[in-house]
């Protein structure tokens, strides 16, 4: 599903902030331009990163919105640092 952006000018905006802000608030993304040329979005306040939004919208991740309860045990590597094993390589 894809959603159609909202464009309006600068002048528009500030005399019907209210009606935009509402847009936004709603999920619509508006994006403010400046005779004609994009300058800034408009959009709600989210938790969820828009990167990880459309991450979840897609079916790719799922997540409930909480704080992970654990995570995998960490590997504990053997032999030396892997600091030393990148500079002797590269000599």
């Amino acid at each position: 599903m894809t959603t159609v952006d909202i464009r309006v000018g600068i002048r528009e905006l500030k005399a019907n902030l209210s009606h935009y802000v509402r847009l936004a608030r709603r999920g619509e993304r508006v994006i403010v331009t400046n005779r004609g040329e994009e300058v800034a979005e408009l959009r709600a306040v989210t938790p969820v990163h828009p990167g990880l939004k459309g991450l979840i919208d897609s079916g790719m991740v799922k997540w409930s919105g909480g704080k992970p309860s654990s995570f995998p045990r960490r590997h504990t590597l053997r032999g030396e640092p892997l600091s030393e094993t990148i500079l002797r390589e590269r000599r």
